[in-house]
């Protein structure tokens, strides 16, 4: 399937992510905990997809993805947001996100998004 690289300070949310795309088939290729882990391991690792946080420290969710599909124009990025940030989803759509999901995750949504973002 696809190359999936998940950016989130939470090891819990991390783990839970990885073991539904895993279980779907897909390779987690790398996990970061802020948006300058997620910059540097987008450009060392060239992932398929990415799934995003929003609110992590050292750099936001918001500013790796501008980052990201600023320096990569086809990077693949799924935002990852907790109920009520609707606003911060819109603007992640504006930055280049091509998708959001909600946490809690629901395994079947997170399936949706990866396969919509990569048809």
């Amino acid at each position: 399937m696809s190359r999936i690289l998940i950016v989130d300070d939470a090891k819990f949310m991390r783990m839970t992510l990885s073991n539904i795309l895993i279980k779907a088939g897909h390779e987690v290729i790398g996990e970061g905990e802020n948006g300058e882990q997620g910059i540097r391991l987008f450009r060392e690792l060239k992932p398929d997809i990415v799934t995003m946080d929003i609110t992590m420290p050292v750099l936001s969710g918001l500013e790796a993805v501008k980052q990201i599909t600023t320096e990569f124009s086809d990077a693949l990025v799924i935002m990852c947001s907790a109920m009520g940030q609707q606003k911060m989803v819109v603007e992640a759509i504006e930055a280049g996100a091509k998708d959001f999901i909600v946490k809690p995750f629901d395994e079947n949504r997170v399936i949706e998004a990866v396969s919509r973002v990569l048809d």
